[in-house]
């Protein structure tokens, strides 16, 4: 957990200097610095913003970088400068170390904002990367395999980019290339499907929990982005005409992708019966038609599509904690090393009063630390009621003072 917060040049913050509890309600009007405020726990943790990928973008004016230091519970330091040219600085208690991932490690971050509501609509990698980030927490072996994957990658599309035609010599560097991503996107694709199908359950009974009446139309699948039924570095060679004229790879991890389906059954109205009968009524509802099975984002209101996307993020929790479902061992063999921070920025404009009970009291019931956001104090009732002594603070200017 984190015990003390530290933010310096920051968009509009002012020098924050900031010793939160469990629980964390910051209060402000629009503009007022309380999605900043997130936004650095999150650059802390993922090494990157969650509104803009250029540094220069929330770094204050006429400053050179902006600093997020954190103290946890424990005892242990995480620390990150970013400078305006994107030059990045990590520190781990003090010690400079060269990978995000390792401060990624430290503090699991969970973010449920505006911003990811579209994520159905959006392309595959916001999608992706939802499962990703459970597999990184969970599968010690994952990042280095996407790692060593990604660098293949950039080097294969690089070659693409720049020939149509290849020469022997930059032929055989391909094919060397392929059988390298062919091998770690075996692995990859391994763990994804392995906590792919640990989180299935965890999140049908959030669906259970925000969908009720949709608990059992909604479905999730994962698409690996190629076919794992043959090696990756086959299907590369049979597409690479293709790939060539593109200049980059169309198929691989890298398009990997989940999905959420809406099925449903109709029944048959044959013209020949009675309907207005109760005799005819019942023989009718025994013909039903085939499952129809298509994109939820297609069949649900924006408001049900906010529950559905709410559901997924809130159902990798206890998965990642392991709590609700009895899970096996060989799932999850990656301890976490600190509490999951959970974000929430203004959840009252996008989600109703039943969800948000639902989205509070399941949090409650978790050990992770939670950060949220409000225009106005009607949230503290219902904070009050899960949290024995959260911890509210007031947002003004980019100004942040306990509230009296």
């Amino acid at each position: 957990m984190i015990e003390r917060l530290q933010i310096s040049y920051l968009r509009n913050l002012t020098p924050i200097n900031l010793a939160p509890a469990a629980c964390n309600v910051i209060i402000g009007a629009n503009g007022s610095g309380k999605t900043s405020l997130l936004e650095g726990m999150f650059l802390l943790s993922r090494g990157k913003s969650f509104r803009h990928n250029q540094p220069k973008r929330y770094i204050q004016h006429h400053k050179d970088a902006a600093t997020v230091h954190a103290k946890l519970s424990d005892g242990r330091t995480l620390a990150i400068q970013k400078q305006a040219d994107a030059t990045t600085i990590l520190r781990l208690n003090q010690t400079t170390v060269y990978n995000q991932s390792i401060l990624t490690e430290q503090l699991p971050t969970l973010l449920i904002d505006p911003s990811t509501m579209d994520m159905l609509e959006q392309g595959s990698a916001s999608r992706r990367q939802l499962l990703d980030w459970l597999v990184f927490h969970m599968k010690q072996g994952f990042h280095p395999q996407w790692i060593a994957y990604q660098r293949l990658l950039k080097q294969r599309n690089s070659l693409l980019k720049q020939r149509r035609h290849l020469t022997h010599v930059q032929l055989a560097e391909l094919r060397a290339w392929d059988k390298g991503l062919a091998s770690h996107a075996a692995l990859i694709h391994h763990y994804r499907e392995a906590i792919f199908e640990a989180w299935q359950p965890y999140f049908s009974e959030s669906i259970a929990q925000l969908l009720p009446a949709y608990a059992e139309q909604l479905s999730l699948s994962y698409n690996a982005g190629y076919d794992t039924s043959v090696a990756l570095d086959i299907q590369l060679n049979e597409r690479l005409d293709q790939d060539l004229q593109l200049g980059y790879t169309r198929i691989g991890n890298h398009r990997a992708d989940i999905h959420v389906h809406w099925r449903s059954i109709r029944p048959i109205h044959k013209a020949n019966e009675h309907l207005n009968s109760p005799l005819a009524a019942a023989a009718d509802s025994t013909f039903k038609l085939p499952i129809l099975k298509e994109q939820a984002a297609n069949i649900l209101s924006r408001g049900e599509k906010k529950l559905l996307i709410t559901a997924l993020r809130l159902s990798q929790l206890p998965l990642l904690l392991n709590t609700g479902n009895d899970l096996e061992a060989s799932v999850n063999d990656a301890k976490l090393s600190a509490t999951p921070v959970v974000l929430l920025d203004d959840i009252t404009a996008e989600l109703d009063d039943r969800a948000i009970e639902i989205l509070l009291s399941t949090l409650a019931q978790l050990p992770c630390q939670v950060f949220m956001t409000s225009l106005t104090d009607s949230i503290l009732p219902l904070v009050y009621e899960y949290w024995e002594k959260p911890q509210v603070f007031h947002m003004k200017q980019g100004s942040i003072l306990p509230a009296q």
